[in-house]
């Protein structure tokens, strides 16, 4: 009979280049395993504690079905079965892990739909949030969060978002960046959070677009064993998903807790309408869900101490080009925004002109612009621009250049600015360092920068690019794509001399007593039992204790071999 390990090694080498890729990702693979071929491959997917890993992170009723020995619904890329059965090495780790976990394979048991209820209250919640993930964001898009080893944001960052008033607790800031992730709207590059094209996107958009970017996206992470189908469990039975994974109970708390967060449940248990259609694997109800959220308003006073008073929710668009110029004092139904020489120097830094924002405001005001305001932002734009930023077409190099002599003397000695390496010329100060280093080096500084184009008009300079967005699933070729090489590359179409090479291979390594099946020259077949003592030079050397001598076998005519 066929081995497992040979029937698995087959299986992989038959896999095309993704197919293979998913199954090393599903399975945890280090990218830089040092295996030799197919089979060093398979023998390492079904050693006894690689099996355990996998079996533990399955949902209870993969486990249930595994018990029956039922392979229905089961994932291929988990390699734990072929075509035909459970590979032994799974069936005996489970009945090892049943032994002594005997409740986690009971399958999931049906209990009543939750009470339905709680719109107003779950929508209230889910405007909060929004309101507080756009804060994260938009801070983001400012400065990058920074990422601990472990994934989580900083303590300086977390202290810095809650002394800002985004947020009010380290736990809501895991929360709300966790959603984040999962929505594709920000990405971990090295170690920081950065926001991506969908996130600068999800800003503009109206609260309930956003929150059903959110949900989407949290559906679509949550993992196997919450999902039934096209639907999801109840929340109350989300922390016996996975019944022998030990990191699970603190994994399901943080789900559960976002999905509160966001409006698809309650703490009592109950759930909102579109919560009870989600959970039937229905579509999304964005039209009920929107009918509980307050009315968001276009238009704001300003006032001639320098604030912008909004009487109610300001539509998310307006209120990210307000935040651009102005920092906001107050979170609420109704908020305060406050001008500054500084908040309008930011938004002119990220793009804004003095133009622009005149029409902006003019169009957003109910009362005009009062005359304080039109002042500053005249005076603010006058000085705006001052130092100008760009790269010399001839040397590739980053020019600084200004009117004002007095103030590039100030940047050629300020030693914040030491690192850009600034040199005098005829014309400002030059510097090897690339411009938009350069602009946001001097930006940070309060200097009033902008950066210029090839043809020397100015031009918005955003801090960074965003990488596109990747899956794992979507990267898992890549990562594996050396691997795979070296496996490809190691292959034989024959798969009989490989295994049979193998297995001498290893009963000369182990020293083991085999019974070698050899063929020959008449065609009739004989039997050897064998102490395995070498290979060498298509010839095998074993001891026959039988008779006391030592055989050398042409490995040609081994048909097979096993163990005595």
């Amino acid at each position: 009979m066929t081995s497992d390990e040979r029937a698995l090694a087959t299986w992989l080498s038959e896999r095309d280049d993704i197919a293979l890729a998913t199954v090393f990702a599903t399975r945890g693979v280090n990218p830089a395993a040092g295996w030799g071929d197919f089979f060093d491959a398979a023998a390492a997917l079904l050693d006894p504690a690689a099996v355990d890993r996998t079996l533990i992170g399955l949902p209870r009723g993969a486990l249930a079905a595994l018990a029956r020995a039922d392979r229905t619904g089961l994932d291929p890329a988990l390699a734990l079965a072929d075509d035909e059965r459970i590979y032994d090495a799974v069936t005996d780790r489970l009945a090892l892990l049943r032994d002594r976990h005997p409740d986690a394979f009971i399958d999931v048991i049906a209990v009543a739909d939750p009470p339905v209820g709680g719109e107003a209250a779950a929508a209230e919640r889910a405007f909060s949030a929004a309101g507080a993930l756009a804060d994260i964001l938009l801070s983001t898009l400012h400065a990058s969060l920074s990422r601990t080893g472990a994934g989580p944001v900083s303590a300086s960052d977390r202290k810095r978002l809650i002394d800002g008033g985004a947020i009010d607790t380290a736990e809501e800031l895991e929360e709300l960046v966790t959603a984040a992730e999962a929505a594709g709207l920000i990405e971990g590059v090295g170690r920081e959070w950065i926001v991506t094209d969908a996130g600068e996107r999800w800003l503009e958009a109206s609260t309930a677009d956003r929150w059903a970017v959110i949900v989407h996206g949290l559906i679509d992470a949550l993992p196997a064993g919450i999902r039934r189908g096209h639907g999801i469990l109840p929340l109350s039975q989300w922390a016996d998903a996975r019944p022998l994974d030990p990191a699970w109970p603190g994994r399901a708390d943080l789900l559960t807790r976002i999905a509160v967060r966001w409006g698809l449940a309650a703490d009592d248990g109950s759930e909102p309408e579109w919560g009870a259609s989600l959970r039937a694997g229905e579509a999304l109800d964005t039209t009920t869900f929107a009918a509980q959220l307050p009315a968001e308003i276009d238009r704001v006073y300003l006032q001639a101490d320098l604030t912008a008073i909004a009487p109610g929710p300001l539509a998310p668009a307006l209120d990210v080009r307000l935040r651009r110029i102005a920092r906001r004092e107050s979170r609420a139904q109704a908020s305060t925004y406050r001008f500054t020489a500084e908040s309008l120097a930011a938004g002119m830094t990220e793009g804004e002109t003095a133009e622009g924002i005149s029409e902006f405001l003019t169009g957003l005001s109910l009362t005009g612009i009062p005359q304080p305001l039109a002042y500053l932002l005249e005076s603010t734009a006058s000085r705006h621009g001052l130092v100008r930023v760009r790269v010399d077409a001839v040397t590739g190099r980053t020019h600084v250049e200004s009117t004002d002599a007095a103030l590039l003397d100030a940047l050629a000695v300020d030693q914040a600015l030491r690192p850009l390496g600034l040199v005098p010329t005829e014309s400002g100060l030059v510097s090897r360092v690339a411009r938009d280093a350069v602009y946001w080096a001097l930006a940070d500084a309060r200097y009033p920068v902008t950066a210029l184009d090839t043809a020397g008009s100015p031009e918005p300079v955003h801090r960074r690019t965003p990488p596109p967005v990747t899956r794992e699933s979507g990267d898992a070729p890549a990562r594996y794509a050396d691997l795979i090489a070296a496996l490809r590359v190691s292959h034989d179409d024959d798969d009989d001399a490989a295994w049979l090479g193998r297995e001498l291979d290893q009963a000369v390594r182990a020293r083991a007593t085999v019974i070698v099946d050899v063929r020959l020259p008449d065609g009739s077949q004989r039997s050897f039992t064998l102490e395995a003592t070498g290979l060498g030079g298509g010839r095998m050397r074993g001891l026959d204790r039988g008779a006391d001598i030592e055989r050398t076998l042409p490995i040609s005519s081994i048909v097979s071999v096993r163990p005595a």
